[in-house]
């Protein structure tokens, strides 16, 4: 009963800091091939950063001074600069840059499939999988072998927080900046396991494929282009666009039955696509994204399970 109590203190300390850290839509791959145990719960945590090419290159011209010195204005006139800021705010709203965290649980619904909650700061994402190789007992209960396949689709939705960068967050209400995007992940997995049933860890690999729905928009009120002696209001732009990620993963899990760490690293890239700004521009973008990070993760339960015979 102390054991059941300790890991459910952890589970609540994971969930409060979800709630303050900062991140993105959840595009890692932390599982492994194995699916839950029927009636097994996972609850985690992960730290990491989504570190992106594209947006990174697009804050190398943005300096704090010429931040401040926009958002202090009343008026303010169309220019280059103000074409730089508003490339980096939808350049960022595409692929966030910075640290990520995020929460999830997961649970065991039959013996190939179980299903996922996470939440990632603004990000909620909901996934399953179905795993179509190896055994799915228990360390407890093991069937025979130790090789896993599995494939999962997990959707994702977020309407705030996308755009959290120091300078660029001072930028949103200048613009009136606003941002919402959906992404649909579908990473094939294979894994081999340490020990029955992954009783002490894992080594995972796969390709990975991600589909991002977006829509942004500029609704500036302070903003005008000049014509002549004449002051005219720049045009608000709201658009949507949609573009694929293709990307692999490496994953571990260490640990013993019931508490396990679980560094992993998920690449893609992608083309963005192009885009339409303020003045009837567009700009196309495309790039890198490297995710690394660093979880814990906590079982309980679906001890019960027999999986003993149970092989593909």
């Amino acid at each position: 009963m102390r054991k059941n109590i300790s890991l459910a203190k952890v589970a609540c300390l994971l969930l409060m800091l979800g709630l303050v850290a900062g991140c993105t839509a959840p595009r890692s791959v932390i599982n492994s091939g194995k699916v839950t145990a029927p009636g097994q719960f996972k609850f985690g945590g992960n730290f990491g950063g989504n570190i992106a090419t594209e947006p990174i290159s697009q804050l190398d011209d943005i300096t704090n001074a010429a931040v401040d010195a926009i958002t202090k204005k009343d008026t303010i006139l169309y220019d280059n600069e103000i074409d730089v800021f508003s490339r980096a705010l939808v350049a960022y709203s595409l692929d966030p840059v910075g640290p990520t965290f995020d929460f999830y649980v997961r649970y065991g619904i039959a013996p190939r499939f179980d299903a996922g909650y996470k939440y990632a700061s603004g990000a909620h994402a909901l996934d399953v999988q179905y795993q179509f190789l190896g055994p799915t007992g228990t360390p407890l209960n093991p069937g025979e072998g130790k090789w896993y396949g599995s494939i999962a689709l997990q959707y994702a939705a977020q309407s705030s927080g996308l755009v959290n960068q120091l300078l660029l967050d001072k930028l949103v209400p200048v613009f009136k900046f606003t941002a919402s995007r959906r992404d649909i992940t579908v990473p094939l997995i294979f894994s081999t396991s340490f020990g029955p049933e992954e009783e002490i860890g894992s080594f995972s690999f796969g390709v990975v494929y991600n589909h991002t729905f977006i829509k942004y928009g500029f609704e500036p009120r302070r903003l005008f282009r000049k014509y002549g002696e004449e002051y005219i209001r720049v045009e608000s732009v709201m658009e949507k666009n949609n573009f694929p990620s293709f990307g692999f993963f490496l994953n571990g899990k260490i640990g013993y039955r019931y508490v396990y760490l679980l560094p992993a690293l998920t690449v893609y890239y992608q083309n963005y696509g192009t885009y339409s700004f303020l003045e009837d521009r567009e700009y196309s973008f495309s790039g890198m994204t490297f995710i690394p990070s660093l979880g814990l993760q906590v079982v309980l339960g679906g001890n019960k399970n027999t999986g003993r015979n149970v092989r593909r």
